[in-house]
């Protein structure tokens, strides 16, 4: 059976030396040396002034948007995972789709301006499978309009747009450390920003507004403990191996694909990508729900991501997004993850290829 990922886990007895120090200590949770150390290094891989680890990535969201102090109106990404769309809605703001491009299937900045009312507070974007935004652009808008950016980033953790990691980009960027994602935590997520100012926020909303017995605003338990961040420290040294092996895999996968003739998403220039996502665009939906079905049937298991576009939902209230509704329907994420073999994946082309040549 190949499944559509599978965690990566590091050698078990690593991972045991950091519990000992856990067991050693008595702290569990609440900042712990293992989170502040896991922070500091993140930091340094990152190359960013203040990272926040959390419990996931879509607190992280939630309280990105409540430290920005965001109100009405923010523009997003229909083509994301659902997380996205909820914490606008979550925070009492109102979610405005922007359609996206067909290229890299990100945010399109030729769509944003037009949506801009005074009721606009901010742009929420969405780095898809690892492919930035258009920062550039979209910084110019904001600046223009005078609007926040946040960026989405839980799939571009390692990728790299003009020599500077993405996530470094915006005026809050987020991230997930879900046990599917490159790099992971188990469960976890972090928010990072360059403002010192909105940084004593997001520290005091993370742990419901207090330090120890002084209470200075309001806030959420968003904390993560030490076990999750000696997950982290284990991986977080292999995530050029991880890195390295993904694209072995994307490599091949490519080779194939451009045979079949199926679409990908491609990046921007200047770019260096993290091989987070294997995407396929098929001709309609009807041949995507066939591929799939045909390829469980193999034992081969795929994910419909991202689907359905986010302004179709019906708690939503979206606007039209007709490049997302046409794009959402045909993608299909192919098997990645760092235990998969190249054997496997040409595996996986071979059936793709029988499918493809069936009379359907």
């Amino acid at each position: 059976m190949i499944t559509v990922t599978k965690p990566y886990l590091p050698d078990i007895a690593e991972y045991e030396k950091y519990v000992k120090k856990i067991f050693a200590s008595g702290w569990l949770t609440n900042n712990g040396p293992l989170v502040q150390e896991l922070e500091k290094k993140l930091k340094e891989y990152l190359g960013v002034k203040h990272l926040f680890f959390t419990g996931n990535g879509t607190i992280a969201i939630q309280i990105a948007i409540k430290a920005l102090e965001l109100k009405g109106e923010i523009i997003t990404t229909p083509f994301s995972y659902v997380a996205t769309t909820n914490s606008i809605l979550w925070e009492g703001c109102t979610p405005v789709f922007a359609d996206i491009k067909n290229t890299d299937f990100n945010i399109d900045p030729g769509k944003i301006e037009s949506l801009i009312t005074e009721n606009t507070s901010a742009i929420l974007a969405t780095h898809v499978y690892g492919n930035p935004c258009d920062v550039v652009a979209i910084k110019a808008i904001a600046d223009k309009n005078n609007l926040k950016v946040i960026y989405d980033g839980a799939h571009a953790f390692g990728t790299r747009f003009n020599n500077q990691q993405v996530l470094a980009f915006g005026d809050i960027a987020t991230c997930s450390f879900h046990a599917t994602k490159l790099f992971h935590t188990i469960e976890g997520g972090c928010i990072i920003t360059n403002d010192d100012d909105l940084a004593e926020k997001i520290m005091l909303y993370r742990q419901f507004g207090h330090i120890g017995d002084e209470y200075y605003s309001i806030g959420v338990n968003g904390k993560n403990s030490e076990f999750h961040a000696a997950m982290g420290l284990c991986i977080l040294p292999q995530m050029e191996a991880i890195i390295s092996k993904r694209a072995l895999l994307i490599n091949e996968y490519n080779t194939i694909i451009s045979e079949l003739k199926l679409q990908t998403p491609g990046a921007l220039a200047n770019t260096s990508y993290n091989y987070a996502y294997y995407p396929v665009l098929f001709e309609n939906e009807q041949q995507l729900v066939k591929a799939k079905e045909y390829l469980a049937n193999c034992s081969i298991f795929t994910r419909r991501y991202f689907y359905p576009s986010l302004n179709k939902l019906p708690f939503a209230k979206g606007n039209g997004c007709p490049v997302s509704e046409n794009i959402s329907p045909r993608v299909l994420a192919l098997p990645l993850y760092h235990e998969l073999e190249v054997t496997e994946v040409q595996t996986i082309g071979e059936y793709l290829k029988k499918f493809l040549h069936k009379k359907w």
